[in-house]
C-alpha cells in the first residue's frame, strides 16, 4: 500500500503487531495497543493469550474492548480472576511474555513518563493519568514494546519524571533496581523502530518505507545513534488495513485522525 493511503497510527499498530509471536502471553492495554494484540491474532498469531489487567485471561473479545472491563472481554475467556491475582501470580511471576506500554515522554534510555510533563510535581505544565498497571507491567513482562508517534517532545533526553522504568542510567540499571523483565526491546514510531544498544541507550534500528534517519534525528531529544545496518520495515498489506478498519475499528475509535 502507498503512504497515503494508510495513517501514522495504523503503520504503528502493524509494526507492533509484527512483533508478537504465535503463542506469546500479552498483558493488552486499551487504545492502540489493543488494536495491535487483535490484529496479531487474527493474522499470524491465532494462538496469542491475551491478558486484560481487570483479569481477564485468555480473552477472545468479539469486538472492539473500549476498556479494561468491557464486558466483551469476558466472553469466551479461559478465565477471569481478580486484579491482584494477574500482577502476583502472572506478570510477577514471569508468566507474561509481552507488555505494551505508551507514554508522554520515552527518554534515551527508554524510562516512560505517564505522570507529569515539568519538573515541577506540585504545579506541572500538564498533568497526566499516572501509571495505572504500567509500572509493574515494565518492571515484570519479559519483554516490553512501547508505541508512540516520534515527535521531539516525546523523546526528550530524560523524562520530567520517571514513571515506569526502561534501562535508568543504561546498562545494567534494571538489575541493580532488582527488575526482572528485558525492559523495552522495541520502540514502534510512525517513524521507524528504535532498540537498546549494548549500553541500554534507544538507536535508531529501522525506517518504516518512505521515512528517513534525518527525520527521526530531528524529532529526538538528544543525538540519535544509527544502527550500522539500519533496516527498512515491509509495506502494510491490503488485508492488516481491512482488518483494522472493517473488522476491529470500524467506527474510527482509536484509528480516526491517527
Amino acid at each position: 500500500m502507498t503512504e497515503q493511503s494508510y495513517s501514522s497510527a495504523e503503520l504503528m499498530i502493524v509494526n507492533a503487531a509484527r512483533l508478537l509471536k504465535d503463542g506469546d502471553v500479552v498483558f493488552v492495554g486499551v487504545g492502540q495497543p489493543n488494536l495491535a494484540c487483535n490484529l496479531a491474532k487474527r493474522t499470524h498469531a491465532p494462538n496469542l493469550t491475551m491478558i486484560y489487567e481487570a483479569g481477564v485471561i485468555g480473552a477472545e473479545p468479539a469486538r472492539l474492548p473500549l476498556s479494561i472491563g468491557d464486558p466483551t472481554l469476558v466472553s469466551g475467556a479461559l478465565s477471569v480472576v481478580s486484579m491482584y491475582d494477574i500482577f502476583t501470580l502472572y506478570l510477577q511471576r514471569g508468566n507474561v511474555d509481552v507488555g505494551f506500554l505508551g507514554g508522554a515522554q520515552i527518554d534515551r534510555f527508554g524510562n516512560i513518563n505517564a505522570t507529569i510533563v515539568g519538573q515541577d510535581y506540585e504545579h506541572p505544565k500538564v498533568r497526566l493519568p499516572g501509571s495505572g498497571g504500567a509500572q509493574e507491567i515494565a518492571a515484570w513482562a519479559n519483554r516490553c514494546y512501547v508505541m508512540t508517534p516520534h515527535q521531539k517532545r516525546r523523546f526528550p533526553a530524560r523524562v520530567d519524571f520517571l514513571t515506569s522504568a526502561g534501562y535508568l542510567d543504561g546498562k545494567g540499571g534494571r538489575e541493580k533496581a532488582g527488575l526482572r523483565g528485558k525492559g523495552p526491546i522495541c520502540v514502534v514510531t510512525d517513524l521507524g523502530f528504535l532498540e537498546p544498544d549494548e549500553n541500554g541507550e534507544l538507536i535508531l534500528t529501522a525506517l518504516h518505507p518512505g521515512k528517513t534517519a534525518e527525520q527521526a534525528r530531528e524529532n529526538t531529544g538528544w543525538d540519535l545513534k544509527v544502527a550500522p545496518t539500519l533496516q527498512t520495515t515491509l509495506p502494510l498489506s491490503a488485508q492488516e488495513i481491512r482488518i483494522l478498519r472493517e473488522e476491529l475499528d470500524p467506527t474510527g475509535i482509536y484509528l480516526k485522525g491517527g
